[in-house]
């Protein structure tokens, strides 16, 4: 019996039996974080250049001191997502966060879709913070007086006689390296990373409180009120992360209790210490005289504080190497899944018969990465981010509306508040935002979305595990058929 197009792409993967393992015993992942390693974890991917870097940019040239409104703002935006991600991470603790949820709610297109897009986006925010990263490892390198050959210090084009970002491309290979120990392994290096960096944050907010200078602070909305709400759009990429950090659910104790709460934890926590982080920074020099690319390092050197400058570089770096790790993992996580559920070829669901890893799509990531950390200016590479991921938001904010007025039956350890307003608002504001992207942006989505439609109906609209049972269910149909019409025969 031959399956009609719109039943293809509109079938869903059965909540109902969302508990039930999945593919073959080496297609299994292994339950073990806890809830503070998967709330360091989700912490990690939000906090990294967003303190560092982004602070000094918005409040150096778009909001002044109300940087701190910009943060709110985004952070009010980001909860309203938050709170989806938290609803679906209960109810489906499955691997591939937004790509499992869009499939289990919304159908195999949809779900493929994103997380198609995933697979680019993550992977491209491992690179661009690579690079990043890579800024900061040569500045210190220059201040110790240090010179490296001039071919590895950057990709083609970057500057005279640039070849390769070496350092950024071994550091992607480096955190794939750590993905393949194991999930317990590396969570531990993830939390101790977390917690330095947490240290370094508390640090700067406690120093930098006594030389806060309250006359910075004025006028607050130097650029208006719109400044602040322009700055949003720009913070907004610091305030996520956690739903890279909700792909790691099938890796969880206890996911149906634990994911939703290291959801609100992480994003609280990262919420807290950016509004003092703004505040100090603010507070200690005057919004004209911050530096945008290291704004807490000028900051405390112009209190003749330079040695603790150097440790706030020093910490920026911990603080962004944490972001890599959880996009990596992340995306791994989403190629594992949708290989499982035979969307993509199976051979990428296998995992390490003694870690209990996905090593083959991890080391494929990680080299992928490298490539484009190594060879891509960050503005090239960070264009191909952040599109991606606010579709994400909007597919995951209808899901937890359509899903709660269509089962609200289903059992639920963490429910939505404000329902639809709050998923509304996320919906709203992630579509808000992918306004603000530039049309080069939208060229390479529109490219990326046409490969993924013909990969989808030459391979896996077939082959995917729900295809195959929707044949084997059609098949048993009609041998149910045939023995009816025996039946009748004999009868007459």
């Amino acid at each position: 019996m031959r399956l009609r197009a719109g039943q293809g792409v509109l079938r869903r993967k059965p909540i109902e039996h969302i508990e039930e393992p999945e593919g073959a015993a080496s297609q299994q992942l292994t339950r073990v974080l806890g809830l503070w390693q998967l709330t360091a974890i989700g912490v990690g991917g939000i906090i990294g250049a967003g303190i560092f870097t982004l602070a000094g940019t918005v409040a150096n040239g778009k909001a002044g001191p109300a940087v701190l409104l910009s943060f709110l703002i985004a952070g009010v935006a980001s909860a309203a997502a938050a709170f989806s991600y938290a609803e679906f991470a209960g109810l489906i603790p499955k691997a591939g966060s937004a790509y499992t949820y869009g499939y289990a709610v919304l159908g195999e297109l949809a779900g493929w879709f994103i997380g198609w897009d995933l697979l680019l986006e993550y992977t491209a925010i491992v690179a661009v913070v690579a690079i990043g990263i890579s800024g900061y490892f040569n500045f210190l390198l220059g201040e110790l007086g240090a010179e490296l050959p001039a071919w590895m210090l950057g990709a083609p084009g970057t500057g005279d006689g640039h070849r390769v970002d070496l350092f950024a491309a071994l550091l992607c290979l480096l955190i794939a390296y750590l993905l393949t120990l194991g999930i317990k392994n590396a969570a531990r290096f993830e939390t101790v990373v977390v917690v330095l960096k947490v240290l370094v944050v508390l640090l700067v907010i406690g120093v930098g409180f006594f030389h806060i200078k309250s006359g910075n602070y004025e006028p607050f909305f130097p650029f208006g009120v719109t400044g602040a709400f322009t700055g949003a759009a720009t913070v907004f990429f610091a305030v996520f992360g956690y739903d890279a950090m909700s792909t790691a659910a099938e890796e969880s104790k206890d996911a149906q209790r634990h994911m939703p709460k290291a959801i609100v934890y992480s994003l609280a926590i990262s919420m807290v210490l950016y509004v003092l982080a703004c505040l100090v920074l603010t507070g200690m020099q005057n919004y004209t005289d911050i530096d945008p690319e290291s704004g807490f390092s000028s900051a405390f050197k112009s209190v003749g504080l330079s040695g603790l400058a150097d440790v706030i570089a020093v910490g920026a770096i911990i603080g962004i190497l944490t972001v890599m790790f959880t996009f990596m993992l992340g995306v791994t996580r989403v190629w594992f899944s949708m290989s499982r559920d035979g969307l993509l070829p199976k051979w990428f669901a296998k995992t390490s018969p003694k870690r209990h890893v996905p090593t083959r799509v991890t080391w494929i990531v990680g080299a992928a990465s490298a490539v484009i950390a190594g060879f891509l200016p960050i503005a090239e590479a960070a264009e191909l981010t952040n599109i991606g991921i606010l579709l994400a938001f909007v597919v995951v904010c209808i899901a937890v509306i359509v899903l709660r007025y269509k089962r609200p039956e289903l059992p639920r350890s963490f429910r939505t508040p404000g329902m639809p307003v709050v998923p509304a608002i996320g919906v709203c504001f992630s579509i808000w935002l992918i306004t603000f992207l530039q049309w080069q942006t939208w060229v390479r989505f529109a490219l990326w979305f046409a490969v993924g439609l013909v990969v989808y109906f030459a391979y896996s609209y077939r082959r995917s595990e729900m295809a195959k049972a929707e044949r084997e269910n059609a098949d048993a149909g009609d041998a149910d058929a045939g023995d009816a019409d025996a039946g009748d025969a004999e009868g007459r």
